[in-house]
């Protein structure tokens, strides 16, 4: 792969090599840690969570080499994909190897002692679109297929660190309206093989902007440091929301209708990174902020596969839904850090957007029509809180549910879902909330063989339009004892986050206001709150 080549297909700006040796206590500060997403107190006993037998994916234009069949890691083990593979078929021995791939996939499940990955134990399967002159959204959509199908069909996460520039697409006057047919096929994909897609968000002007403009996956935006803790948007993401840039900019790097692209923020600046010869490197970008993320997943799936082997109480299949991955992420992220009062739900840090302010100022926490903000999405990944807020279970709405916990469940139109908390919630406490659903992308199968062919395309039905409410737990009607709401008419995720105004019961509504495909809506929901104990 040629230099130009990598410079737009990947979201890495740039390496330095290293000679010093990685000690521990550098391993504790750097972004694994409790200055970055707290996943190595996950690897740690009693948790034990480090992804065994869970299958995630990679798909870049690169792929990583697998020993004993690429010479290029002869002498390095620390990364041992489970598979790699050109587009729809087996790797071709020593070709496609590229070292951002090798990187990335690094970071998700190395097991170099001294540099370990997120999720170690993980099945990684990586899959290399190839170096062409000009990427392929079809070769790109027949990759991702590709991998969702690999394990039996079983990957719980695909990773996306590489994109396709706006300028390429074929359509003519194209824009980021979620429409681009890589976009389309990883919305579709979404919901028919059922992995959470990751992908690295968009970059510097000119940046690779496609499929950032997706609905059923996550967009990861880069946080650097700030006295060692990841606690700061980058500058180099560009992740606004479009206002005070050139018109020329609008629709081609920032999503139209309002949509905000990014969903999470994770570590991304000056990341230690193993290359394919074992060396080590730093390197910073949205490419090396998703795979956390992605192995994250894999992660809380190895928790939730234990415990559907012990079957434990309020633990079913739902938990491996990608819609259950995205609520649960999204709404234990790090947003404002708790004064150790556990008022703001034990939160480690507060993050900052690019203009040095917190969540607290955004239009997201003032308004309810404006479900994500655009630079920081629902805030900072948190392994250790993810988990935390998987932990609890699935709890259904005809049950009192518990202060933390999740459900996978269906709506129909012009219904409404209550889950009613079981025990009072603490006045001047926060309580955050996330409703996440899919949008409706259908394959047109020329062929009958439910599988994405390359002449083939997709079919856009839409985005069913629900709403989230939290309500005073002795509200007879939707219209008086709303608290706080999220009512974007634009996303599929509408996120609450906001003070209990004072100690009292409370529920939970999920709204389904407005059709426009199916009459039955499936949807994931995730709740944190603080009760009086």
């Amino acid at each position: 792969m040629g230099k130009k080549l990598i410079c737009w297909v990947t979201l890495g700006i740039s390496a330095s090599c290293l000679s010093l040796p990685v000690f521990a206590s550098a391993l504790e500060e750097g972004s694994l840690g409790k200055n970055g997403i707290d996943a190595l107190l996950l690897h740690q006993a009693p948790y034990n969570l480090i992804g065994r037998k869970i299958a995630i994916g990679q798909v870049e234009i690169g792929r990583p080499g697998m020993f004993g069949w690429d010479k290029v890691v002869s002498k390095n083990r620390a990364v041992s994909p489970a598979g790699v593979f050109l587009r729809d078929g087996r790797a071709k021995s020593n070709k496609d190897v590229d070292p951002h791939a090798y990187n990335v996939a690094a970071i998700m499940v190395s097991t170099d002692k001294a540099l370990p990955g997120v999720a170690p134990g993980a099945r990684l399967y990586s899959d290399a679109v190839g170096n062409t002159k000009r990427m392929g959204q079809r070769e790109e959509c027949l990759s991702a297929q590709y991998i969702a199908l690999q394990n039996g069909g079983d990957v719980r996460a695909i990773n996306f660190s590489f994109g396709e520039p706006l300028e390429h697409d074929p359509r003519p006057e194209a824009v980021l309206d979620g429409n681009a047919l890589l976009t389309l096929c990883v919305d579709w994909s979404s919901r028919v093989h059922d992995p959470l897609y990751v992908i690295a968000g968009n970059q510097g002007k000119g940046g690779i902007s496609i499929p950032t403009d997706n609905y059923n996956g996550v967009n990861v935006a880069f946080s650097s440091q700030r006295e060692e803790i990841y606690n700061k948007v980058a500058v180099d993401n560009l992740a606004g929301d479009g206002k005070g840039v050139s018109s020329r900019l609008i629709g081609k790097e920032f999503d139209i209708a309002g949509r905000h692209s990014i969903s999470l923020v994770a570590p991304g600046s000056n990341i230690t990174l193993i290359n394919p010869d074992g060396k080590v490197n730093v390197s910073s970008g949205t490419s090396f902020a998703a795979p956390h993320v992605t192995a994250t997943v894999a992660l809380l799936q190895e928790f939730g596969d234990r415990q559907l082997r012990k079957k434990q109480p309020h633990w079913s299949v739902a938990s491996r839904h990608h819609q259950v991955m995205k609520a649960v992420l999204l709404n234990s992220a790090d947003k404002i850090k708790d004064q150790g009062d556990g008022l703001r739900l034990g939160m480690t840090k507060t993050l900052i957007d690019k203009q040095n302010q917190d969540w607290l100022a955004t239009d997201a926490y003032k308004d309810p029509k404006i479900s994500l903000d655009a630079q920081m999405g629902a805030g900072h990944l948190n392994a250790f809180r993810a988990y935390q807020q998987f932990s609890p279970g699935q709890w259904p709405p005809s049950d009192a549910v518990p202060a933390i916990g999740w459900d996978y469940r269906t709506v129909n139109a012009g219904a409404s879902v209550e889950y009613t908390l079981a025990k009072p919630l603490k006045g001047n406490s926060f309580i955050t909330v996330t409703l996440a659903w899919d949008r409706l992308v259908e394959l047109n199968d020329l062929n009958h063989n439910h599988q994405y062919d390359i002449g083939e395309n997709f079919r856009d039905r839409g985005l069913n339009n629900l709403d989230l409410y939290l309500v005073k737990a002795n509200a007879k009607s939707s219209e008086v004892g709303v608290v706080c709401s999220s009512i974007s008419q634009v996303d599929n995720v509408q996120h609450i986050f906001c003070p209990v105004p004072a100690q009292g019961n409370y529920k939970i509504r999920v709204h389904f206001r407005h059709q426009v495909n199916e009459a039955t809506q499936p949807y994931a929901l995730a709740w944190w709150s603080v009760p009086i104990k």
